[in-house]
């Protein structure tokens, strides 16, 4: 193999390990979210509750939500 063709099948490689890893396996939770699914996971554990979350006011969309949905 010349060193052409190594340096093409490893860019290849790359290209193609780094497409994969791309994107997003599931629904993404929101800090609030998450923070009433620990409350719940402590209280199921019989640990110290964190503090209880504030509900967010409204729902402000991001400029770059659109891509990630």
């Amino acid at each position: 193999m010349t060193a052409g063709r190594i340096l093409v099948t490893l860019t290849v490689l790359a290209a193609v390990t780094a497409v994969t890893a791309c994107g997003r396996r599931a629904g993404l939770d929101t800090p609030y979210e998450a923070a009433v699914q620990a409350r719940k996971d402590a209280a199921k554990a019989k640990e110290p509750l964190p503090p209880e979350p504030t509900k967010p006011e409204t729902d402000k969309p991001f400029i770059l939500d659109k891509l990630i949905q």
